[in-house]
């Protein structure tokens, strides 16, 4: 079955399969294979009636009768016989002129907003934005910078390594949608321990629109029984998974290897274990698919002065000709080392003498040492830097922006005597610290902590409260208890409740009359941030310095306008006591952000515990037991802070944030946000498939869809949607959708609307136009057939070309319809259908001179298509020759891949084809009585 689709730059798709509620369809000419919902794919099967005229074969012959086989149609024409599946794809298929003859036209306002559609698609698919312009996540700097040279590698294979707290996690975010929108990759699988599974599931859809599919076995295993022995890993396009499952499972390894993808993203890279004699699971697994995957995208926030041979196992994955040999790369590490040196003297102002002036002689030549400004030298070195191309790391001193943390601990009496609630903490505590042990009944009706909490928020009225503690089950035991103790506004989030469950707590705790104190579990609260609040509440405290800063992180954010309170109450001589001594003093991690807490708590996470333990016990020694390890773990961090200060890499700093300084994503985006034209022309495109809006407030509005004429419209499944075009909304609103023109549901609108022929032909009278007139304006497509990893549209994407002509065959590029002509198009009484015989006769010709017309235009079009491409192309190819002579990171690979690149375009856009996509006749009042 052949079927066109709205976007026929890809050629004409053809069906490949059906699943139950499903198709698969191949676009042959891009190589593209898509899956769709069965019910709202937007495409239309091509057929052809008696009378219109086919293309194939390089023949143009006009069809006499159709016959249908089996479902498979056959065109006879003359003594020729033609399946549909041998049509010509680039073949205009559009009705719009058949539809003008025989007088079945739209109203004028349908034609107009059709072509307004087209236009608006084009602006947003040659934007650099496209694809992110509707994330939800705030504009930062240094996030879209990375994201933007990450995502028009081809392809990346990159390690993004900014400490923590700086947005990892959104900027590879970032970069899949990027990457997705732009065609340069389809497939993505996202490889992450178990614990943050959920987490990355939210964030890709929450903030980037993407629905991904967690694979566990039991999902492995139900694909298996439905389907048809393919490999169930080629089921989705979008696939998260935990290394732990594919690691216990060497077939289901093997599956996920074996799955094509375009884009590999590992978190938590830093657990990959490598030495030259050995290697962990989890790396021969990645390793594996990073060299069956084009790009791959590391996380970690280690830093690569913990350990040399981890540093290069890592780069080793995303370059394994570059970084073959450990003893070649320390010495090369050492050098780059004494080169950092340099640049950090460079970049402070530090004056140069002897022995440095004499190695930045020998690395640049005198000439250039005695001509270049301290800037050029500076960014000599940093072109030299080997990671620098592979490796991005920004630190919070450099970023700035974050707000102090200002802890207050409050410690509560614990009778000596009460040995049942001394027992119940300490075994509340070893179920936290046990997260497959068995849940204990919780009471917190008399626990002081619980008074100590109500007395907290009625000392301030007017904030709201975050409090975060480790399990389901203290949310559900806290709200029951603070039902009865206190008036107070609370609303709950945790992983048993739905993601619009959660949306709609979170919104409620967001706004000024809702909820004053949110209950989260540690799950839950992953991968949301409440910046509006500045108090955190911590019912209790993890063992894992890194899951204690994801929870300050909730609120500890880019952005935060406050200082962040963080509340802890313990009572005395207990675990969670001794806990705190261990942050506050050994890590001061409170009121810091310790880069080194992964590793602390791999050396003394066990003997924390026990530690803890036994003080609670209040066994013999445990206070001095508990004294030694944390000035052991004072110790260690003050070890470890000073090896990472001292081996920061200032050249891989310095070349991250001149990267930054360019900031052409944040500027597009930003003049995004600040149209405001997009509001309106979303809601008209909404109303065009019956969806009424009404505005709530100063641009967020509820989108009803009482009234919907199609069921393919995307999105609505559940019945009305709140939506704001306002960013700062969205990132405190959740549960409102955020609507630019790249939103998938807005481009979903658009694809339904443009696949159909609404609005693509219409009559005007028009009072202004000279007497005896009759102006054929035609919109055409100009559209080039090129792979999706082109990504053509950046330099020519979809674009209308409107001509116009009068039945005198003459242009008049500068006609705009008169307002009296648009106003009064709703009150014409003329039936265009009784019309047909003359219209039959007039329109013919002037398409015909209106389409050699839009041909030209075609044509200048085109070479400035190719203009911009080439200047583009030729400065990043230059670019990555001049840096190959004094980098080793830049591979000829990366720069064949230019070439390649510019040489298809070259071949591509001169072929770029038009299609007629609308029609509209406008004649003057006299020339009706001429007309019949």
């Amino acid at each position: 079955m052949t079927l066109v689709f709205v976007n026929q730059s890809e050629g004409w798709p053809q069906l490949a399969r059906e699943f139950p509620g499903a198709l698969q369809v191949l676009f042959a000419r891009s190589g593209t294979l898509r899956q769709y919902a069965a019910h709202s794919a937007p495409l239309t099967r091509v057929s052809f009636r008696a009378g219109d005229r086919i293309n194939a074969h390089g023949r143009s012959l006009q069809v006499e009768e159709i016959e249908d086989r089996d479902g498979i149609f056959y065109y006879r024409c003359g003594t020729v016989t033609w399946s549909e599946s041998e049509l010509d794809d680039l073949q205009n298929v559009s009705k719009a002129e058949d539809r003008l003859v025989q007088g079945r036209v739209d109203r004028n306002d349908k034609f107009e907003f059709r072509v307004e559609a087209l236009r608006r698609r084009a602006d947003a698919r040659r934007s650099r934005a496209f694809g992110i312009e509707s994330a939800r996540v705030d504009l930062i700097p240094h996030q879209l910078r990375v994201a933007e040279i990450v995502a028009d590698r081809r392809p990346p294979r990159v390690l993004l390594a900014d400490e923590v707290g700086l947005g990892k996690t959104i900027e590879a975010g970032l970069v899949i949608a990027r990457q997705l929108a732009t065609g340069r990759a389809t497939r993505v699988l996202v490889l992450v321990p178990e614990p943050l599974v959920y987490q990355w599931f939210v964030e890709m859809l929450r903030r980037f629109n993407l629905a991904f599919s967690i694979f566990d076995e039991e999902r492995v295993e139900a694909i298996e029984a439905a389907g048809d022995g393919r490999n169930p890993f080629k089921d989705e396009q979008l696939v998260i998974t935990d290394s732990d499952f594919l690691v216990s499972s060497p077939e289901r390894a093997k599956m996920a290897v074996l799955g094509e993808w375009d884009l590999l993203v590992v978190d938590e890279a830093h657990h990959l274990s490598w030495a030259p004699d050995s290697e962990s699971s989890e790396y021969v697994l990645v390793e594996a698919l990073a060299k069956r995957t084009p790009g791959v995208v590391l996380l970690t926030a280690t830093p690569e002065q913990l350990g040399r041979s981890g540093h290069f196992a890592r780069l080793r994955l995303l370059d394994p000709a570059r970084y073959h040999d450990l003893e070649k790369f320390q010495q090369e590490t050492a050098l780059y080392a004494q080169r950092s040196k340099l640049a950090a003297k460079l970049a402070d102002g530090v004056e140069l003498e002897g022995e440095d002036r004499h190695q930045l002689h020998g690395l640049l030549g005198k000439e250039r040492l005695q001509s270049a400004t301290r800037d050029e030298l500076l960014g000599e070195l940093i072109d030299r830097h080997g990671t620098g191309r592979v490796m991005f790391r920004n630190r919070r001193t450099i970023v700035g922006g974050f707000p102090r943390r200002v802890p207050a601990l409050e410690t509560l009496p614990l009778p000596a005597e009460d040995a049942e609630m001394r027992g119940h903490l300490l075994a509340e505590f070893m179920s936290d610290v046990d997260e497959h042990g068995h849940a204990l009944p919780l009471n917190y009706a008399k626990d002081l902590r619980l008074d100590w909490l109500v007395r907290l928020l009625e000392a301030h009225p007017r904030d709201k409260f975050l409090l975060i503690c480790r399990t389901q089950a203290k949310v559900l035991a806290l709200e029951e208890a603070l039902r009865l103790k206190s008036g107070v506004g609370v609303a709950r989030f945790h992983e048993g409740m739905s993601i619009v469950q959660r949306d709609r707590n979170a919104a409620f705790f967001q706004q000024a009359d809702g909820a004053r104190l949110l209950l989260c579990a540690e799950i839950g609260s992953e991968g949301r941030n409440f910046q509006f609040a500045q108090h955190l509440v911590l019912w209790d405290l993890p063992t894992d310095p890194d899951q204690l800063e994801q929870r300050i992180g909730r609120l500890d954010r880019i952005g935060q306008k406050g200082d962040v309170h963080l509340h802890f109450a313990c009572f005395e001589d207990s675990a969670q006591a001794a806990l705190y001594r261990w942050y506050d003093q050994a890590l001061d991690a409170l009121r810091s952000s310790p880069q080194d807490g992964r590793e602390l708590y791999r050396r003394f996470g066990d003997e924390l515990v026990e530690a803890a333990r036994a003080f609670a016990l209040g066994q013999t020694n445990a206070v001095e037991q508990l004294d030694d390890l944390i000035g052991r773990t004072q110790a260690a961090h003050e070890e470890l802070a000073l090896a990472i200060q001292e081996g920061r890499d200032r050249l891989l700093e310095l070349a991250t944030q001149r990267a930054a300084s360019e900031q052409n994503l944040l500027r597009s985006m930003t003049a995004s946000d600040l149209d405001r034209t997009q509001d309106d022309f979303v809601l008209k495109l909404f109303e065009q498939f019956g969806i009424e809006n009404e505005e709530l407030s100063e641009r967020v509005v509820v989108l009803d869809p009482e009234y919907l004429n199609t069921e393919a419209f995307p999105g609505f499944g559940s019945g009305p949607r709140q939506a704001t075009f306002d960013r700062h909304i969205a990132l405190g609103r959740d549960d409102l959708l955020f609507l630019r023109v790249d939103h998938p549901m807005v481009q979903g609108a658009l694809d339904l609307l443009l696949s159909a022929e609404t609005g693509n032909a219409t009559f005007l009278v028009d009072p202004e136009l000279p007497l005896r007139s009759a102006y054929l304006d035609a919109v055409f497509v100009l559209e080039c057939m090129a792979p999706p990893e082109l990504h053509v549209d950046r330099f020519l994407p979809p674009l209308p070309v409107r001509v116009i002509i009068d039945s005198r065959l003459k242009e008049h590029g500068d006609y705009t319809a008169s307002e009296e002509a648009v106003r009064r198009a709703g009150d014409l009484q003329l039936d265009p259908a009784k019309l047909r015989k003359v219209l039959s006769q007039l329109v013919p010709p002037m398409l015909k001179s209106a389409t050699g017309v839009a041909e030209r235009l075609a044509r200048r079009e085109t070479e400035a298509a190719m203009l911009e491409a080439d200047a583009a192309l030729d400065a990043e190819i230059n670019r990555l020759t001049a840096l190959a002579q004094i980098n080793p990171g830049v591979k000829p690979q990366e720069i064949a891949a230019a070439q390649s690149e510019r040489a298809e375009l070259h071949e591509l856009i001169p072929s770029s084809h038009l299609r007629l996509d609308a029609v509209r006749l406008v004649v003057s009042p006299d020339f009706l009585n001429l007309m019949k």
